[in-house]
């Protein structure tokens, strides 16, 4: 049998990212393979999280094998545990890199690994060019990229980017895989009782961490378009601040939208997630600029139709006119779509539901464990897609 561990953010870790960790390490072992995560011991510093806590307060998940070893600011650590776990000897190891921050340990870890001669060295790469741009952040990239053996993206833009830092590597484009771990679609109905959410008012979901790249103002922008502002719509602002949160209030304020909105602004935990989209009736997603987005996964997970901005990846996961909107990253555009799907409700909702039930089979985690077996194969060279 064939062994995998995925080093990467997991529980008792919170979040998007510890969630598709966990889900992969479960598609491994359903594809056969001896799997198991690796996962921090120490994340982020207290003064670099923005958030409230960095940890989960859901049960630990069943049936996975959790290590809590890593430690993102002791190289010391890194040391002993690339150590460690080259002894080991697993067949392939699958690094989670999204942030340069990450790179200094990651990269340690994986070059003391690969030394042993056996194992293959793949790293899902969510960002390689961060949203928010800091000091460091080239010449951790670089170091991390450099210490791997292949890579999978699960965005072109994101494909192209690596080809630029590393243009020699083994590389392929894998779309995000559906998150159809947070249960069945619940009765429209019964999720907004469940989360006092009015219970006839067509609703539109922005769910997530808010940050600026998000765009959440340009939501609020287009949310106060005179013609959204006739109807009986309701915005479900559903995510914790990872920011300020005054100037988000101000423009409400200003744009006179209280009445209109709904805040749920702290996280949502798993338990919650299939309430929020059986709730809602087009998801939102108006980022200024992005890779990919594992809300959209969500949303086809629960026959969702979204509206997303061109920008990035997204526009991949979401074919226009097929399972929703595609719009430009400004307020009219996002106004538009919107006031199109509101004021033909039952017509756009059914075309788009039908389309969401169709594309979304591509979307596979078995895929996902095969295209990351293939760079973990020795003397994989598959061309970049």
């Amino acid at each position: 049998m064939k062994s995998v561990i995925i080093i990467g953010p997991a529980w008792p870790l919170r979040g998007g990212l510890a969630t598709y960790d966990e889900r992969l390490c479960r598609a491994f072992g359903e594809a056969g393979w001896r799997a198991r995560i690796v996962t921090f011991s120490l994340q982020y510093p207290g003064f670099l999280f923005p958030g409230q806590t960095q940890f989960s307060s859901e049960p630990q998940p069943e049936g996975l094998g959790i290590e809590v070893a890593l430690n993102s600011v002791n190289p010391l650590n890194w040391v002993l545990l690339g150590r460690r776990l080259a002894r080991e000897r697993p067949d392939v190891v699958v690094l989670r890199y999204w942030l340069p921050f990450m790179g200094p340990a990651l990269g340690t870890v994986a070059r003391l690994i690969r030394a042993n001669g056996h194992t293959r060295v793949v790293a899902i790469t969510d960002n390689v060019v961060p949203h928010e741009k800091r000091p460091g952040d080239t010449l951790f990239t670089k170091y991390f990229l450099a210490s791997c053996h292949g890579f999978v993206t699960m965005s072109r833009a994101v494909l192209a980017d690596l080809q630029r830092f590393v243009p020699g590597k083994p590389a392929r484009y894998q779309p995000h895989p559906l998150y159809d771990s947070f249960g069945p679609v619940q009765a429209r109905g019964a999720a907004r009782a469940a989360l006092n959410l009015p219970p006839d008012a067509p609703l539109a979901l922005f769910f997530g961490f808010i940050r600026a790249y998000k765009g959440l103002d340009l939501l609020l922008e287009a949310w106060a378009d005179p013609r959204l502002a006739a109807l009986p719509a309701r915005l479900v602002i559903a995510g914790e601040f990872y920011e300020d949160a005054a100037p988000y209030e101000a423009q409400i304020q200003r744009l006179g939208l209280e009445a209109r909105i709904v805040r749920r602004t702290e996280f949502i935990p798993d338990s919650a997630v299939a309430a929020y989209f059986s709730a809602a009736d087009i998801v939102v997603q108006p980022y200024k600029n992005a890779t990919q987005s594992g809300v959209s996964q969500v949303a086809y997970h629960f026959d969702r139709p979204m509206l997303v901005t061109d920008v990035g990846g997204l526009a991949e996961l979401v074919p226009h006119g097929e399972v929703g909107y595609v719009t430009a990253p400004t307020p009219v555009a996002i106004a538009d779509a919107l006031v199109d799907f509101f004021t033909q409700q039952a017509e756009r909702a059914a075309h788009f539901t039908e389309g969401v039930r169709r594309v979304k089979q591509r979307f596979s985690w078995a895929e996902m464990v095969r295209a990351l077996a293939s760079l973990g194969a020795p003397g994989s060279s598959p061309a970049p897609q």
